[in-house]
């Protein structure tokens, strides 16, 4: 058998505390020096990223051929016959905006938002938004059949979000989330009480 501490809010609630690990990483503000190596790494390669982009004419120019060139090649197949996007929604989505015309704007936003990304995590603020946009880019090329670093970047995003209470400790977020109000501010629930699980342990 092991013990298992609990609060119960004013409703009875059974709210089960994370283990003493998480607590570690994703609300102790000593966890702050790793994620902030985490969020240097990333935010080089969003800025890195993003800067090549806003200095090619290809992505900031009229047309926007740079991004109307990745999305052509997506929405086509690959050199064994199959199409590069398996998901048909996806290609379907891809085709929308090639044949819309969005590729001049389009462009445009993704140069934007790979720079605001890796700004944010660059100086700590707002860390948990930030990595949530950028899990979602490496996602979309990702599915666009393109590989490269997504994988690792969209991975040390998913941590970041886990860790947003805490992961721009050293950076604005310190004082930017006091003032906003979160996570801090929070309900008093009462004390904690013990819980016996049923569970064996292993």
């Amino acid at each position: 058998m092991f013990a298992v501490k609990h609060i119960t809010d004013a409703k009875s609630n059974v709210l089960i505390q994370d283990p003493p690990i998480a607590q570690f990483l994703f609300q102790n503000t000593r966890a702050s020096v790793i994620w902030l190596i985490v969020r240097l790494y990333l935010a080089y390669h969003w800025l890195e990223a993003g800067w090549h982009k806003f200095n090619d004419p290809a992505w900031m120019g009229p047309d926007g051929t740079g991004i109307l060139g990745f999305w052509t090649r997506a929405a086509g197949v690959g050199a064994n016959g199959q199409p590069v996007i398996v998901y048909g929604w996806y290609r379907s989505f891809i085709q929308f905006l090639i044949d819309s015309n969005a590729a001049p704007w389009f462009s445009k936003v993704i140069v934007a938002g790979e720079l605001l990304i890796g700004l944010g995590l660059l100086v700590g603020a707002l860390v948990g938004i930030a990595a949530f946009f950028g899990a979602l880019m490496n996602m979309s090329f990702l599915m666009a059949g393109t590989v490269s670093t997504n994988p690792v970047l969209f991975f040390g995003g998913i941590l970041l979000i886990l860790a947003w209470k805490n992961a721009g400790y050293l950076g604005i977020d310190r004082f930017l989330l006091p003032a906003l109000g979160t996570p801090w501010r929070q309900t008093d629930l009462g004390p904690a009480t013990p819980l016996t699980a049923t569970r064996r342990a292993a």
